[in-house]
Formats: C-alpha cells, structure tokens, sequence
C-alpha cells in the first residue's frame, strides 16, 4: 500500500483536497487451461512444431492451488511436450515477471509433478534422447508379455470394425505381474488428463492385469502404443472368477479408428473362453457405453436363446395398445434368458436389460405407429428405477404432523392404498419429478435411437 502527493501544500488548508490512498492490484490469477499446451509427438523433430497433436485435457485446475489457478506470474506460458514412445514428458514453462500479489507465487514445478511425477525430464536436451534411448520401451513390455491376438485388422472373425488401411501387424497383449507397475507408472499422466474422475489403480495389488494393443511400425520394426485397457480379476464364491474393466485409453492420435471397440471386443472373448462369472464396467462413461452397447446388442441379436422371448415381446407390442392400459406394464425378459446371456456371452445382468429395451426397439424400427407403446415401456421402466415400483400403487409416505417435539425429529409415515384417497395434499416438488421422468425418459429414448441407428450402419 502507497501514498500519492499531487501537491507540495498541507491538504489540510484545503478541505477540496484530500490525501488519495492507492492499493496493490490483487492478483486474480491465470487459468491453467489459458495458459497450458500439451503436445503428443513421436519424433524428436516434432518437438517444438506447431504441426504436432494437440491433447485437450479434461480438466487442469485440480492440479493446481486449492480454487484451481496460478499465481505470481506475468506472461506465463507452459508448453508440455510427451513423448508417445516412452510416455516421458518435458516442460518449456516461460514468463515476463514473477511477484506476489497477495496470493503467493504458484510452484509450478510440483504443480506439474501432481501430473508427471518422474516422467517428467528436467533438461530438454535429456528428453530429446529418449526418442532414441526409450524407443523400445513398448518393445521391452511386450517382450513378457502373452500375445491374445495377432493380426487385428484382418480378424477372420468379422468382429473388428478397425479401418481396412491399417496395418496387419498389430497384437493384443496382456501384461500381468511386476510389469504392470513398471508399463502403468508411464501413463499415468494421460490416464489423468484424459479419462474424466480417474484415479491411479493401485499396481501392487497382483490382481490388475494390463491389455495393450500395439502396432509394429513397417519402416523402423519399434512398437507403437495404440491403447490399453486395465482390468481387475477379483474372485466369485465358491471358486469363479469375474472380471472388472477399471480403466479404457486409446491414445489420442488413434481415437475414433475402431481401436477402443477392439479392445473391448477382445476382453469379451477373454470373458468367454476363461468362462468367468461375467465382465462388468466401472461407471462408465457415456461413449464407452455407447460403444459397449453396440457390441453386446450385436452379439444379442445372433444369440439363438434369447430370440423366443424376444419375440413374444415385439409381437405383443404390435397388436395391443399399451395407452389404454389401465397399470403399467413392463416388459422384462425371463430370468432365464439373463442367465442364459450371462453364462454364455459373458453380459451381467444391468448390462443386459439395458440391451433389452434396444432389442425390443429394433425389432420395432422403423415402423412410426410402433412407437407409442415403446415410449411407454421405457417410460414405466425409468419410473420403476427411479421412484420405486409401488409408485403407481401402494406405497409409503412420510408426512409431517404437529408435535410438541421437535419439529425436524417428527413425522409419520403409513401405507396408502393407491386411490390417494387420504385427501393428504401432494408435495409441491411431484410437478418437478414428472418434467424430470420426462427428461431422463427422452434422454433413454436419444440413446436407444443413436444405438439402433449404428447397428443398422454396422448391419447393411
């Protein structure tokens, strides 16, 4: 804090005058997202060229302060560059100033540390290096590792969706035991920057295995890291196995070629020839699930034990007019065929009854008149899961009573009949949770559609 004098006379003298008191400008603090450029290269000659990928991370302010910013500097500019051979990482960080403007002066070094941790190499010149040091890193991981398929790309199956002018030589591979630690600690930093919510599995627990797919490059005969998956194997009593998928990665330059639908495709056939209890996804995100449902609708609509009942629904569909109906009618499948698809295909049981409605919906497609009834399906069963199934019947209340307690400690709570007879007023948020049923019943419906509409692509 300062004084500034705009005359030599005592402003005392003059009451139109008076001393003027200036404050510092506090710093408010840049962004990391503003002032941060992360690039993948392969090459030590893409180091520094404006021509190199561009990673757009999720989210950088969680590394950075308590409220997510950085602070004390003028000009600052950071430039990360990460080596998509070796996974190391170097950092150019540039700036005008430094000074503390009442919030301190950001340590971007363990800021960037919270991110890297020892990837990241201090001198540019010793990260340049490792574009020959490191270049068999991938090639030493593989080395130990067990080879589930070869030749992707040309998989006789008819499975794969990769794109036709990729290369033949490409493996899975799955790396179990010490390797894990060593390979996972590499990516680590784009497991954080890219896979929104993540958290570093814990790799001294035996039970993470790692699936890489890799392709060996024509010209210099080095593996080149396309994606991983990495998967928990944790244990089913009495003596099954069942498999987790914690972790899915496809590295930014090879994202939308099919590769992330290999890999799941490939953990589905690990699934079913180990015959473990099912394979499960931990919360996925919304195009995981997408790509996910996809295949297990795919393989669904060949699966012969599940095509009676399925059947009967689509029938029942065509001929009745559910508007009419006076309670709600669901159309689950019989428990049977869950555990029919659950044994052979691997798919729990969630997983399926998602599948199930865009069965039902495709056997419908693309008949207009059709779906009405569908719509109420989806609709009575997001009801179901979201206020209970006694919603449209009997069911429990809570309401509130006069008491000489306290208030907040107090109520009572009865079963109604389902006539709402009790002349007990409804709560005033019941219009909210219609308009909210309706929005989530229209984002199903969105979902349903951009499925159907690509399995139709996939089938003609």
């Amino acid at each position: 804090m300062g004084t500034k004098h705009h005359s030599v006379a005592d402003p005392a003298s003059d009451p139109k005058k008076q001393r003027r008191v200036g404050f510092s400008k506090i710093d408010a603090g840049v962004t990391p997202n503003e002032c941060i450029k992360i690039y993948l290269v392969s090459t030590k000659e893409e180091v520094g060229s404006p021509d190199s990928f561009l990673i757009e991370p999720v989210d950088l302010n969680h590394f950075f302060e308590e409220d997510g910013k950085i602070y004390g500097y003028k000009g600052l500019t950071i430039t990360i560059w990460v080596s998509s051979i070796s996974f190391l990482a170097y950092a150019d960080i540039s700036f005008e100033s430094t000074s503390d403007g009442g919030r301190g002066i950001t340590d971007l070094k363990s800021s960037l540390q919270n991110i890297f941790a020892e990837n990241l190499v201090e001198k540019k010149e010793d990260f340049l290096q490792t574009f020959s040091t490191e270049c068999d890193f991938a090639k030493s991981i593989a080395s130990g590792a067990k080879v589930l398929q070869k030749n992707a790309s040309n998989d006789s199956s008819g499975d794969s969706r990769l794109p036709k002018e990729e290369p033949a030589d490409m493996e899975v591979l799955q790396v179990v035991g010490m390797p894990v630690g060593h390979l996972y600690s590499r990516l680590v930093p784009l497991v954080l920057l890219l896979i929104d919510g993540s958290n570093p599995i814990d790799v001294t627990d035996p039970r993470w295995e790692i699936y890489l797919l890799v392709r060996k490059d024509q010209e210099d005969r080095h593996f080149r890291l396309l994606g991983f998956a990495a998967v928990y194997r944790f244990n089913r009593y009495p003596d099954g196995k069942r498999l987790r998928l914690g972790q899915i990665l496809v590295i930014p330059p090879y994202q939308r070629k099919g590769y992330g639908r290999h890999l799941l495709e490939v953990l589905n056939n690990v699934a079913v020839s180990e015959n473990v209890y099912d394979l499960t996804v931990e919360e996925p995100v919304d195009s995981l699930q997408h790509v996910r449902t996809c295949i297990d609708v795919e393989r669904l609509l060949s699966f012969e034990p599940i095509q009676d009942a399925l059947n009967a629904v689509v029938l029942k569909l065509k001929h009745e007019n559910l508007s009419k109906k006076s309670q709600p009618i669901q159309f689950r499948p019989p428990t049977s065929v869950i555990e029919d698809a659950r044994k052979a295909l691997k798919i729990n049981k969630k997983q399926f009854l998602q599948c199930w409605e865009i069965l039902i919906y495709l056997g419908l497609f693309p008949i207009d008149k059709y779906m009405e009834n569908y719509r109420i399906i989806v609709s009575n069963r997001v009801k179901a899961d979201v206020i209970g199934k006694e919603s449209e019947g009997a069911g429990k209340r809570i309401i509130d009573i006069p008491t000489e307690f306290d208030q907040e400690l107090s109520f009572a709570m009865f079963k109604s009949n389902g006539d709402d007879a009790t002349g007990i007023e409804k709560d005033e948020n019941e219009g909210n949770l219609e308009e909210q049923l309706r929005q989530l019943v229209d984002e199903r419906m969105k979902e349903i559609e951009l499925v159907g509409e690509k399995i139709s692509v996939l089938r003609s």
